[in-house]
């Protein structure tokens, strides 16, 4: 009995080796061709093709904030109301890679919002997806605005309101299950709560650090900074020379413990989560676990391009690298759309 079963599992298993095959040369396709090859088989290169179906323009998201449709409420506050719309959006995370991203508004990253310490703040989550979804933020709230006892059905919505506090650095992501798939596939944002005394001005922008596991091991296969591996190093990042920087850096990456920015020719005052205007330390490189946030501050004074990275040779090569190009002050035009500046 056991000789005749033995052929026919050795067919079963061939069969199966082949799918897997099959599976994986399915995925390597995906990519084009360049330079530079991973451990894994997936080509990349920080100088071949151009990516061109962005979720969001990388130059654009790095200065855009979001602040809500503003009114004055009887007593005074500010209220700050905002809409998240769940959507599945096809999208192009390195030269060549295309992938099903699950979004907010249809972007990886999320919109920025930005709100001010004491301000009411209503969010509106409207599901379009065939999955539950919520939004966890965090900060202060009550329970009911938490994201996580409540899911939010296919075609419903749920309201979130809450006070805002205290000032720092946050974030928002679905609280769905599973929730490292949301991670995975895009479902998340920043939250920048103001203080109610400005930080000083400042040319200000948004870096969320994340990765992608195109091929569901749970080791990601890309990384980037703020949704497209190497962006930022084709389409550098131009700064003024004697012009105080400050980035508000947050770190999604999933099934990955740590994560690290560090900057090139330079050090910058670091404010973990922002949450205090005067306690800081003065490093060139930060450390950040999934969740974790920084606001980073600096100046440079010498012209030229500066590399930032991660300091984990593994990320730099599968697309966490960048550069800052520091102009003298009358060449100086900012990239993106829109540069923050308090007074």
């Amino acid at each position: 009995m056991l000789q005749t079963v033995k052929p026919v599992l050795t067919k079963v298993v061939i069969v199966a080796v082949l799918a897997v095959m099959i599976a994986t040369a399915a995925v390597i396709a995906t990519v084009s061709n360049s330079s530079q090859e991973d451990s894994e088989g997936v080509l990349l290169s920080p100088f071949g093709n151009d990516v061109k179906k962005f979720s969001t323009d990388p130059a654009s998201f790095l200065r855009q904030f979001n602040y809500g449709k503003v009114s004055v409420q009887p007593d005074g506050t500010t209220l700050r109301e905002f809409t998240l719309i769940t959507q599945d959006v096809e999208i192009e995370v390195a030269p060549g890679v295309y992938w099903n991203a699950w979004t907010f508004n249809g972007t990886v990253p999320g919109p920025t919002l930005r709100v001010t310490e004491g301000d009411r703040v209503k969010v509106t989550l409207i599901n379009q997806v065939d999955r539950q979804n919520t939004i966890h933020f965090h900060s202060i709230h009550p329970s009911d605005a938490d994201g996580v006892l409540y899911q939010v059905e296919p075609d419903g919505n749920f309201v979130y309101e809450f006070t805002a506090g205290p000032f720092g650095l946050f974030l928002y992501h679905s609280h769905s299950e599973p929730v490292s798939e949301r991670f995975n596939r895009g479902m998340y944002g920043v939250l920048i709560i103001d203080p109610q005394t400005p930080r000083p001005p400042a040319d200000e922008m948004v870096m969320v650090m994340n990765g992608y596991d195109t091929d569901f091991d749970k080791e990601n296969n890309f990384y980037s900074v703020n949704g497209v591996a190497f962006y930022y190093m084709k389409n550098h990042i131009t700064i003024k020379a004697g012009q105080l920087v400050r980035i508000y850096l947050v770190n999604v990456l999933e099934f990955d413990q740590i994560n690290t920015f560090h900057l090139h020719g330079n050090v910058f005052k670091l404010y973990p989560t922002g949450t205090s205007l005067t306690s800081y330390e003065i490093t060139d490189i930060v450390r950040l676990s999934q969740g974790e946030r920084a606001v980073l501050e600096f100046t440079y004074n010498y012209p030229g391009p500066y590399m930032f990275q991660a300091h984990q040779t593994e990320f730099v090569d599968k697309g966490w690298t960048g550069m800052f190009h520091v102009v003298d002050s009358d060449s100086y035009v900012p990239d993106g759309e829109e540069v923050m500046r308090h007074g």
